[in-house]
């Protein structure tokens, strides 16, 4: 079932768009701050009663509506994950900006390449020559592929396995939000409040991150991912990211990070990746390294339903 609840979102994320993810968006944005407004009081024991509080409820109910529908109809139960994978997953949520970033520089634009990447990563970008536009590009594609697809598939998969139906994709969906939202360090009103979501993302990360990292050393090049992996991924200011970028870029065999023009001033960042100056070819390599990432995951899920058939 994981499989083809996976296929079946994914075509009809690619057919169908969804419209508008700002009712989604608002949504969460009042959830977290009822529990925010509610409990933070400045304590890190607030901070982890809301976040268990906040997770649990959802989670629970997307599990009991799963076994609910199960019971009902194994259709329904399908449908009902592909529904949760259809509003959790969000490929198109960043591939867009990827896409029209890339065929901006095609066309020469570079005007519009950085408005593009402005709008995409919330950060001015009007200073960046063709090559950093492509190479901060390919970072943020790089780690939107993972927060966007191969984490929530990865939790999604694993609570499908435990009996639990599609709340694990609503797990890593909230964790990350929640994270987003509670877990900066450097609000002095969500210091303490906020550790402790930033603390269970981090343990939910820590699977899917390396197998992320894995799958991109098997479908890109295997040598030079784990070299990187190995040698730079800690070097980065947020260690976790640093595994996605530093895996992507030795499987590209391209260079990121690196300094980048920012208020007229270079912005240091440590160097990911070996190989070439990222640009615009590079970009269209890392469209078909995420793409082999995905196609390799289905077909491990097929082998796993295959190997638990011929078991039962």
């Amino acid at each position: 079932m994981s499989l083809f609840s996976l296929i079946a979102a994914l075509l009809l994320e690619q057919l169908h768009p969804l419209a508008s993810r700002a009712f989604p968006h608002s949504w969460l944005n009042g959830y977290t701050q009822f529990f925010q407004h509610h409990f933070n009081a400045g304590e890190r024991k607030q901070g982890q009663l809301a976040w268990l509080i906040a997770v649990l409820l959802p989670l629970s109910a997307s599990a009991a509506l799963y076994w609910l529908l199960y019971r009902a109809h194994p259709v329904f139960a399908w449908a009902f994950c592909v529904l949760v994978l259809y509003v959790t997953l969000g490929f198109r949520q960043f591939s867009h900006y990827f896409t029209d970033i890339h065929q901006a520089l095609r066309d020469g634009d570079l005007e519009k390449s950085r408005a593009l990447l402005s709008g995409w990563r919330g950060a001015p970008s009007h200073e960046l020559s063709p090559g950093e536009v492509a190479r901060v590009a390919i970072e943020e594609a790089l780690l939107a592929s993972h927060h966007h697809v191969f984490g929530v598939t990865a939790w999604f998969v694993i609570t499908m396995l435990l009996g639990l139906g599609p709340s694990g994709a609503v797990l890593y969906r909230l964790a990350f939000f929640l994270n987003a939202r509670w877990g900066r360090q450097d609000d002095a009103d969500l210091c303490a409040f906020g550790a402790f979501a930033h603390q269970a993302y981090r343990w939910l990360e820590w699977l899917p991150l390396r197998l992320t990292a894995a799958t991109f050393a098997i479908v890109g090049d295997f040598e030079d991912t784990v070299y990187c992996w190995r040698t730079q991924a800690q070097s980065w200011p947020d260690p976790e990211a640093g595994i996605v970028l530093a895996s992507g870029a030795g499987a590209l065999g391209v260079r990121l990070g690196q300094h980048i023009p920012q208020g007229g001033l270079p912005l240091d960042r440590p160097e990911m990746g070996i190989g070439e100056e990222a640009d615009a070819d590079f970009m269209q390599s890392t469209v078909g390294l995420v793409w082999r990432a995905l196609v390799f995951w289905m077909i491990l899920l097929l082998l796993l339903g295959l190997a638990s058939l011929a078991g039962g």
